[in-house]
Order: C-alpha cells, then sequence, then structure tokens
C-alpha cells in the first residue's frame, strides 16, 4: 500500500470517528420521549354500589337475669337450648327466702294478735266510759240537791274525762295495730315474691345463645341483676348492622336490595332488604358512620349472631353505556402548563375547566377532563359529563368537547423512557 493510500486511510478514520462523536453526542443532548400507558374506552353496564362491614345480630335478645341474689342450684338449659316462654331454666338455692318467708309470717300472726288485743282493749275501755258517766250524771244529780260535795262532784267529772281519754287511746291503738297487719302483709308479700324469684324462666321462645353462670356460682343481684342466660328468639329472621360511611346514607333507600357475604361461607351471597338507616351517629377516630339495618332471613341456620358480614347495597345502575377508567380521570398530563393551555385552546376546551375533577369517590354529573392517547404518540384532552361509578369505570353522560368512542385508547399512566420510541402505545 502507498503512502498516499494510508494517509488517505487513515483521514478516512477519522472522519468516521468525528461522524461517531457527534452522533453520539446528539444522541444524548436528544429529548427522551415519553411512554404512555392506555386503556380502553368500553362500552357496557354500571352498577353504582355502597360498601359497608357489618355484624350479624338476632332481630330480639333478651338478657335473661336474677332478681334475687343467690347460689345457683339448678340450671336446665345450655348453649344452643331450644326453650319456650315460662320454661324453668335456672334454680337459685331457696332455703334463706323460705326462711324469710317464715319469719315474715309470724310478723304478719303476731301483728293480727296485737290487733285483736286493741280491739278488746276498746272494748272495755267503751264499758268504763259508760261507767264513769253513768257515775258523774249522778253526782250532778246529788249535788243539785247537797247530798254531795263539790269535791265529789269534781271527783266524778275527772273519772269520766279520763275514762273518754282511754277509750280514744285505744281506738289510736286499734288504727296503729291494723297498719302493722296491713305492713306484715306487704312484707309476707315481698318474700313470697323473693322465693318466686328464685325459680327463673324463659321470657321468650328462643334459642339460647350465652350462658354465664355455673352451678354452685353464687349471683349478687345489689346493684344490678346479673346475667345468667342470653336467650336469641328467632334465628331465622335476623338482622345486620351495618356500619355505614356518612357520606353514603343519603344514597341508600328503606327496601333497597342487598347482597353480602360472610367469611364462614365465602362461596355464598346472601340476601336481604334494607330495613332503616339509624340516626344514631357512631364517630371512631373522627370517622362518622351510622347504623344500617338490613332484614334477612335465615331458613337453614346457616348464619350466626356476631359474624361478620361484608355489604353491598345498591344505590343506581345504567346499561350500555360509554364508560371510561377511574385511572384515566385521576390521570395528570406530564406537560408544562402553557403546554396544557395551548392544548386547551386547540381543542376549544375553556382554560378554567380543571383537568382533573373526579374520581372514584365523586358525585355524578361532574365535569371531568381526560386525555386520549393517537396512534403518533401524541394527547389530545377530551372534556366530558359523568355519571355513575363503581369505582372502576364511570358513565360518559356526555362528550362536551372533542370526541370519545368505544376502543379509543386514553392514557392512565406516563413515565421518561430511556431508550427512545417515537409513536410506541403500551399497555
Amino acid at each position: 500500500m502507498s503512502k498516499k493510500t494510508k494517509r488517505n486511510w487513515w483521514i478516512a478514520i477519522a472522519a468516521l470517528a468525528v461522524l461517531a462523536t457527534v452522533a453520539l453526542l446528539l444522541g444524548y443532548t436528544r429529548p427522551t420521549p415519553v411512554q404512555h400507558f392506555s386503556a380502553k374506552v368500553e362500552q357496557g353496564d354500571i352498577k353504582d354500589v355502597v360498601e359497608a362491614t357489618g355484624t350479624i345480630n338476632a332481630v330480639v335478645t333478651v338478657q335473661v337475669g336474677s332478681q334475687v341474689s343467690g347460689t345457683i342450684s339448678k340450671l336446665n338449659a345450655d348453649f344452643n337450648s331450644r326453650v319456650h316462654k315460662g320454661d324453668v331454666v335456672a334454680l337459685i338455692d331457696p332455703a334463706l327466702f323460705r326462711g324469710a318467708l317464715q319469719q315474715a309470717q309470724a310478723d304478719l300472726e303476731n301483728a293480727k294478735a296485737n290487733l285483736e288485743a286493741a280491739v278488746a282493749n276498746l272494748e272495755r275501755s267503751k264499758a268504763s266510759s259508760v261507767q264513769t258517766k253513768a257515775d258523774f250524771d249522778r253526782a250532778v244529780g246529788l249535788a243539785r240537791s247537797g247530798v254531795v260535795s263539790q269535791q265529789q262532784l269534781d271527783q266524778a267529772k275527772a273519772n269520766y274525762d279520763s275514762a273518754i281519754a282511754a277509750e280514744n287511746a285505744a281506738a289510736a291503738n286499734i288504727t296503729q295495730a291494723k297498719a302493722q297487719v296491713t305492713q306484715k302483709q306487704a312484707a309476707v308479700k315481698v318474700a313470697e315474691t323473693n322465693l318466686e324469684y328464685t325459680v327463673i324462666r324463659s321470657p321468650i321462645d328462643g334459642t339460647v345463645v350465652a350462658r354465664n353462670v355455673d352451678v354452685g356460682q353464687t349471683v349478687a343481684a345489689s346493684l344490678q341483676a346479673p346475667t345468667i342466660f342470653t336467650i336469641a328468639q328467632d334465628l331465622t329472621k335476623m338482622w345486620l348492622y351495618a356500619k355505614t360511611d356518612e357520606s353514603d346514607v343519603a344514597t341508600i333507600r328503606v327496601g333497597k336490595p342487598v347482597t353480602f357475604k360472610v367469611d364462614a361461607l365465602p362461596k355464598d351471597t346472601f340476601n336481604g332488604v334494607v330495613k332503616q338507616v339509624r340516626l344514631n351517629p357512631t364517630t371512631v377516630q373522627s370517622v362518622v358512620t351510622y347504623d344500617t339495618i338490613i332484614e334477612f332471613a335465615n331458613p337453614d341456620l346457616k348464619l350466626f349472631p356476631g359474624m361478620t358480614a361484608y355489604v353491598t347495597i345498591p344505590v343506581a345502575s345504567v346499561q350500555d353505556v360509554l364508560k371510561v377508567p377511574n385511572t384515566a380521570l385521576r390521570y395528570k398530563a406530564p406537560l408544562e402548563v402553557d403546554e396544557i393551555k395551548a392544548l386547551y385552546k386547540r381543542y376549544g376546551i375553556e382554560p378554567s375547566t380543571p383537568s382533573q375533577d373526579s374520581d372514584s369517590k365523586k358525585a355524578k354529573n361532574t365535569v371531568a377532563i381526560i386525555w386520549k392517547l393517537h396512534p403518533d404518540n401524541t394527547l389530545e384532552p377530551v372534556q366530558l359529563s359523568l355519571g355513575i361509578t363503581d369505582h372502576e369505570f364511570t358513565q360518559v353522560l356526555a362528550v362536551t368537547k372533542g370526541q370519545l368512542n368505544k376502543g379509543d385508547d386514553v392514557v392512565i399512566r406516563s413515565l421518561k423512557s430511556d431508550t427512545p420510541a417515537p409513536g410506541t402505545i403500551r399497555r
């Protein structure tokens, strides 16, 4: 190879190196394209629902307690026992109460005897009053004739007055004795009632769901009646107490059908009806909830009191409508403010219109901006009027600016890519 050829060769190599360096520098300074992830606009149904968690309870639950204190001597019912109204479910040792009744009866007999003695004393006082009055009348006549002295007349008058006072006292003793008899009769009644309370009966037909005492245990009823049994009236008809958020209660209506599931039977779906939304609020960690009462049938007794239920309450539904994913409603285009304003102006959207005005918790009939993705990787803002949501998709009531059809791609996420990929659509 000649020197000239070698020189030309090295010049060519140097030129190529320079071109490669320039190309590399241009590659580093080239703007990194944005990769957009999109989802399809769909046509279909939307059901707006309220979801809540609740507890299953019997419609009527009665706590059976004891009116008197004592030792449990017998239990005739246990967990899951079926009982009827009037059945004896427990007995308290009656020995002390029988003794109290006998004491009260003896006090009553004593009071009756005191009454009889008071009556006899009154009769004696009356007889004495009659005698002293006759003596006084004779002394008055004799005093007029001058036969007795004034002193004798005064003595007769004093005897008569004393007899009248004794008669009045005897009458008062009778009143007091009668009151004592009434008091002792009441004491006997109380003792009899307390003795009857040692026999504990079921107040309703139902099923025992809790037993809180054992034989030999002492129950004390000094401050409040201790609970011995808890009886659920009818487990074939039950209530579900669902804790619903304050933002949802306005949409719940009495009579609405409800579905719910429980952990014990994950494959089964149960049905009920909204019976009541109670006005009593509950606040836990600044979250306000209300009890929504759901009535349902439990003919097979599959569901037990106390189970946790996961409730779905339908609020509204639409069929065969255009719907967009909620992730597209929450998307914010990675553009400068001036670029967004320019795109708004280009597609006839007022700049004051918010680009994101809805999410899965917003009310219906709001306005939002979504970003439609074109095949060349460019974005187009589309203004929508929104309807109901199922927290995954939202109904499109109307397209107020731009065009949107079933199957269009709408952006749900964007990120910068390290490798240029213009026009690439990733889903």
